[in-house]
């Protein structure tokens, strides 16, 4: 893939992710796509889940049933950057949403996408982990 049609195959998976549709979402994803996070992230640690998702059915379950879980509504991405090189998609964006517990949620993120057969194959993913913390975790005791 040229590196335009990656940028265009990644902001259309982030189409998809919005859409919350569990089809849309598995035709972006290999079979075997891996997604990572960093460990301990709050998301992971509130939901109850893995910071290392590994296959397509796992991230579907988490961006359509357990992300909504947790992000409630007004889930907004401020789109900074989508640079490619070849079949890598670094993507820069601020997430802003309510959370479940009524707070409000904002965060600077970065995305690595690998991409693979036209699909997408592994996300890194970094953000601020006590930034989210501090927002997803307020008012809670321990």
């Amino acid at each position: 893939m040229t590196s335009q049609q990656s940028r265009e195959l990644v902001q259309g998976a982030w189409r998809a992710f919005a859409s919350r549709d569990p089809e849309q979402v598995s035709a972006v994803f290999t079979e075997d796509a891996e997604w990572l996070a960093p460990a301990g992230n709050a998301t992971a640690v509130a939901l109850g889940g893995s910071n290392h998702m590994v296959g397509r059915e796992a991230i579907v379950h988490f961006l359509t049933v357990d992300f909504p879980r947790l992000f409630t509504k007004d889930v907004t991405v401020t789109f900074r950057g989508f640079h490619a090189d070849g079949d890598v998609v670094v993507v820069e964006e601020t997430m802003e949403a309510t959370l479940s517990n009524g707070n409000s949620y904002s965060n600077d993120y970065c995305f690595i996408f690998e991409l693979r057969d036209g699909l997408i194959h592994r996300v890194r993913e970094y953000m601020d982990t006590a930034r989210g913390a501090r927002m997803v975790f307020a008012g809670q005791d321990g």
